[in-house]
């Protein structure tokens, strides 16, 4: 129910079971405070290609902080060059809650997906079989890692979280998080080997959680590991994070990587600052390569044509979907990593700026809130040099 959303996302492992994704022995990367008055910077709502501010009763031209302010903001916060500009909190959330990342979570896959590429453990063009062979009577068969990574694969998969007989809703039930309505395949994995093809692998780009899912199970594979044994020696132990995170899990231990991710608003910033210094953390160790990061930011020659040719409604003209990361505008100055019910980290790399919303947003999906956000975080980083 929406009045329990709040609490729910904030207390995931009362009621669900979560597996440690360790932080590791390092210590904490230090977050300098610099704190200025960002509430007060005006936010125009004037594009007219996405919902306007005025939708949510803020007024045409709206301030950062009665933007944070109408969008069910569990918490929020703004780092510039390592220092933190602002960072607040609403209701019970603090800066030790864990909170769930929704599909953020997708990102953090894509990262683990990139170290094991830039450590030779997986090739992007390979296909999934030469990993799981047992894929190969299944819907994924003849398509590559790649395909995952962009989410272009041909798969048959609805991502109406409004439709209780969806796939994704299916999966849901498959791995124990929510009642099953009918028999029907138990666990994660044993859900994706249901999937089915309907269009060619590699075409139009289409947002599909499964993608996230199957590209976790392959990277487990490839490395012989579990995922949170892989991200925590892989990303979230080199990030200097300050706690653990947590990854909801299904009946036999698997996790769940399209969104069941938990972590604090503090971490998350650490994690988008890997995109300012070519996958360097604020503490200088090296996370990804420069030529992962440099070849996320420039995509693949189509990858824009496919974002176009999606068959849903992106409301992002110009942008792309390159490695589990949103691109919302022409070229690569902004990248995203989104969640449904508000979830983001906005990473402006021009600006040199990574700002985190933890939210709790009634609807799963909600065009003006996202881009009343987007725009929040974009008319701060233009204040910033």
């Amino acid at each position: 129910m929406p009045e329990n959303l709040r609490w729910s996302f904030q207390h995931i492992a009362d009621f669900l079971p979560t597996a440690v994704i360790s932080r590791g022995q390092g210590l904490a990367v230090a977050l300098p405070a610099a704190h200025r008055d960002l509430d007060s910077i005006m936010v125009p709502g004037t594009d007219p290609d996405v919902p306007d501010v005025t939708e949510l009763g803020v007024g045409p031209d709206s301030s950062v902080g009665s933007v944070m302010g109408s969008t069910d903001t569990d918490g929020w916060m703004v780092l510039h060059r390592g220092r933190v500009l602002a960072e607040s909190y609403f209701g019970e959330m603090g800066p030790d809650t864990s909170h769930l990342l929704m599909s953020v979570s997708k990102s953090l896959i894509g990262a683990v997906a990139g170290a094991l590429s830039d450590a030779g453990v997986l090739c992007p063009e390979k296909q999934l079989t030469a990993y799981l062979p047992e894929l190969a009577d299944t819907g994924y068969a003849g398509a590559t890692v790649r395909d995952l990574l962009d989410m272009r694969s041909g798969i048959a998969f609805s991502e109406n979280y409004l439709d209780p007989f969806a796939e994704v809703r299916m999966l849901e039930e498959a791995i124990g998080w929510a009642p099953p309505a009918a028999a029907g395949p138990v666990g994660l994995y044993e859900y994706l080997m249901t999937l089915r093809q309907k269009t060619a692998h590699g075409e139009a780009f289409e947002y599909r959680s499964c993608e996230a899912d199957m590209l976790g199970w392959v990277c487990e594979a490839a490395a012989g590991e579990s995922m949170p044994e892989l991200m925590s020696r892989l990303v979230w132990g080199k990030i200097g994070a300050e706690s653990d995170a947590t990854i909801g899990i299904d009946q036999f231990g698997t996790g769940m990587f399209d969104g069941g991710i938990n972590a604090t608003l503090r971490d998350l910033a650490r994690f988008g600052a890997l995109f300012l210094d070519g996958g360097r953390s604020l503490n200088g160790e090296r996370v990804l390569s420069g030529d992962w990061v440099a070849e996320t930011l420039a995509g693949a020659p189509d990858s824009r044509e496919a974002f176009a040719n999606s068959p849903g409604d992106n409301r992002m003209p110009g942008g792309m979907y390159r490695n589990q990361i949103w691109f919302p505008y022409e070229g690569n100055d902004v990248l995203l990593c989104l969640g449904i019910h508000g979830q983001m980290i906005y990473i402006n790399r021009p600006a040199q700026m990574v700002g985190v919303k933890l939210s709790s947003w009634p609807l799963p999906q909600d065009a003006a809130k996202l881009f009343a956000t987007l725009r929040a975080f974009d008319s701060i980083a233009a204040t910033l040099e």
